[in-house]
């Protein structure tokens, strides 16, 4: 077994607190990465205080993972040690569904869906089955820990380009909000309008605007006005009812990334025919749709789940193609609990990344 640390909720009530624990030693197809960066998703929040009610204790997050591969297992061909690479949401799927067979493991029809990269298989604890599931064990920890074993097929290359504590977002924030408008057909020249402007937001205004795209980002917040302009992008606030108005039947994709319940229907009207508004931020219900806004122009409200690997790969690549990225702060791991405040009371306009080297800070004292 490999010795660990990592930072570990115990409790939905309890703060990120060092843990130790161990990991398999890597075995056939399997990469060993040192990690080095490791992003700070709003989901980790959501999952450490259990929020979607599927929460396994004790709860190490991270899946937005950059490393260095330090080992690899027999049959291993698509890494080699020294490698810079990284690790999204997910470390397995069931491989033989028709949507793994389709590449689409995000979208996961075996038995537990996907593995996830923290917090086990995606099912509620009390549904796992006795002695584990599928893929031999009833939890997972993730990237806020100095080492991960991964199957080489779900480990990602990071481009040289991009310096990897940038990259680190993108393997979640950025293939999220690339992947919607990659199916949805976002080309150069369509009006594409991203309701929120945070971590997602700011990310799919940057990819939508190197795509091409004429792009508006509606936000509550009057601060980010300026952001928008040093972006580049248009920035309507979302209560001004004069502008939405002035927008009716005008975009040909909108993107929410806003990720609470919330009230897509004042955004409807802005589509045109036959365009989709596509929810990325908000896994819980949301407010009520009224399909008379839908069905009076053929409209559709969809959701989007992550990404697949190819799209992973994709959006890394095309990131360092055209020199984009989060805007991020990198912190220390003792830091990660006053991160959480501040990334829940919107103090922040960035992605917190955190140094794992700052994790030695714990063992050597």
């Amino acid at each position: 077994m490999i010795p660990a640390i990592g930072y570990a909720a115990k409790h939905s009530f309890s703060r990120l607190k060092p843990f130790e624990f161990e990991r398999n030693e890597v075995g056939p197809n399997e990469v060993q990465i040192d990690v080095l960066y490791c992003g700070v998703c709003h989901s980790d929040i959501h999952q450490v205080k259990n929020e979607w009610s599927n929460t396994v204790y004790p709860c190490v997050p991270g899946h937005e993972v950059v490393g260095r591969v330090a080992n690899i297992g027999p049959g291993v061909t698509r890494h080699a040690v020294g490698d810079l690479v990284g690790v999204g949401c997910m470390i397995d799927s069931c491989r033989h569904c028709e949507p793994c067979q389709s590449g689409d493991q995000n979208y996961c029809a075996g038995p537990n869906s996907w593995l996830s990269t923290y917090n086990g298989p995606m099912v509620p604890a009390a549904k796992v089955p006795e002695g584990g599931n599928m893929y031999g064990r009833d939890n997972t920890f993730g990237g806020y820990s100095d080492v991960l074993v991964v199957k080489e097929d779900f480990v990602l290359k990071i481009p040289p380009a991009l310096k990897p504590e940038v990259a680190a977002p993108i393997l979640c924030a950025g293939v999220t909000t690339y992947s919607p408008m990659k199916h949805w057909g976002v080309k150069a020249g369509d009006k594409v309008g991203i309701i929120g402007f945070g971590g997602l937001g700011d990310m799919a205004a940057k990819l939508a605007k190197a795509m091409g795209a004429d792009v508006t980002v509606f936000t509550t917040s009057p601060d980010k006005l300026g952001e928008g302009e040093r972006l580049g992008v248009k920035v309507v606030l979302e209560k001004d009812k004069e502008q939405l108005a002035a927008l009716a039947s005008s975009f040909d994709f909108m993107l929410s990334t806003i990720p609470e319940k919330h009230d897509v229907n004042p955004f409807i009207g802005l589509l045109k025919r036959d365009c989709a508004l596509v929810v990325v931020g908000a896994l819980e219900s949301l407010a009520p749709v009224n399909n008379q806004l839908l069905a009076f122009h053929r409209k559709s409200v969809a959701g989007s789940l992550i990404g697949n690997l190819a799209d992973t790969q994709e959006v890394l690549d095309f990131c360092a193609e055209h020199g984009i990225g989060p805007d991020i702060e990198v912190i220390a791991i003792q830091d990660i609990n006053d991160a959480y405040r501040k990334v829940e009371h919107g103090e922040v306009r960035f992605r917190y990344v955190i140094d794992m080297s700052t994790l030695k800070a714990n063992a050597d004292a």
